[in-house]
């Protein structure tokens, strides 16, 4: 079993592995590699530690996030005295 998490775990980066773990794609997968030994059912993944800190790329972060330029802002004026900006 443990082989099976880590071999799934290894191949994709982590927004895919949780999209793996939500729908229980790797407990149905244990299911089937192990029932010609033992027949499990119900296998989930309770816990799921990370080991090893994944790399940080800024350019990723910004291609997910954007320019920013969408909520700029105006500008607005108080009482009719000083624009705020």
């Amino acid at each position: 079993m443990v082989e099976i998490m880590t071999k799934e775990a290894g191949t994709v980066q982590l927004r895919e592995l949780v999209k793996k773990l939500i729908p229980e794609v790797i407990g149905k997968e244990i299911e089937k590699q192990t029932q010609g030994i033992f027949p499990l059912k119900d296998t989930h993944i309770r816990k799921v530690k990370i080991i090893k800190k994944p790399k940080f790329d800024i350019t990723k972060l910004m291609e997910l996030h954007g320019d920013g330029d969408g909520d700029a802002g105006v500008t607005m004026v108080v009482q009719g005295i000083f624009p705020l900006k």
